[in-house]
């Protein structure tokens, strides 16, 4: 039988995984995702993923693909690995696709939310998945500092050290700070993400928002193209992988 190409659209909880990818010893996405799918095979088959989000990361939208030469139906795989998954990690969706089509490489652009939670008291029921803030935040001035980075720009400000691809510049088509209440939601789009670039940005745009620096001082930032010159690092648990469009 011809190779098949499967693609998988997967939700999880990523507070109680080392992240994506697979790694020795260590609980992962994609390592229980290839588990499950041996068992329900007999086979090892490599499961490619769109993103590889950090250890404590959630996701509503990853998207996962891999090639098999089994009859089994698309939209049977969703029910047969659910039943050998986690509670915490979930398939949503799974279609057969072109042969060519790759989970990562195949991305047009990407979703990500970060939730923080600003309530002088932790809701044991809801902040799992955010990062508790508690006290007030200036929304306006955020949004303000947020929309100087939509467009093609260099985010190597925002990246991470250990990222050490060749180039930084990525195209930020949305970047929307929105207050519910005592919830604020941090809405980045763009056509790739380089490693901890959501997570900095947050971080950043919380210094602006308590009122540590000006909106202005993002520009700053980005002309600087150094790490150093950005806000610190936002916790893991608020960020979640919403969708990803092809």
């Amino acid at each position: 039988m011809a190779m098949r190409n499967i693609k998988l659209t997967i939700s999880y909880d990523g507070l109680n995984y080392s992240g994506w990818q697979n790694q020795p010893g260590k609980n992962t996405i994609q390592g229980m995702l290839q588990q499950a799918l041996g068992e329900l095979t007999g086979t090892f088959i490599k499961i490619n993923g769109a993103s590889r989000t950090d250890a404590g990361v959630s996701a509503l939208g990853q998207v996962a693909n891999f090639l098999i030469n089994s009859p089994i139906p698309a939209k049977n795989f969703v029910k047969a690995l659910n039943d050998r998954l986690p509670r915490d990690i979930v398939v949503t969706g799974s279609v057969e696709v072109d042969k060519d089509f790759e989970a990562s490489s195949s991305a047009k652009c990407k979703l990500y939310r970060y939730t923080i939670f600003t309530g002088k008291n932790p809701n044991v029921l809801k902040t799992r998945n955010c990062w508790h803030w508690p006290g007030s935040l200036d929304i306006a001035a955020m949004e303000t500092a947020a929309k100087m980075l939509l467009g093609k720009k260099d985010f190597k400000s925002f990246a991470a050290a250990a990222d050490k691809r060749e180039s930084s510049v990525r195209t930020m088509m949305r970047c929307d700070v929105i207050q519910e209440d005592k919830w604020v939601y941090i809405d980045t789009e763009a056509d790739r993400f380089l490693y901890n670039m959501v997570r900095n940005i947050v971080g950043t745009l919380v210094e602006v928002g308590r009122g540590k620096w000006k909106p202005e001082k993002m520009n700053e930032i980005l002309e600087a193209k150094d790490r150093t010159a950005a806000g610190p690092i936002a916790p893991a648990a608020g960020l979640c992988l919403m969708w990803i469009k092809y």
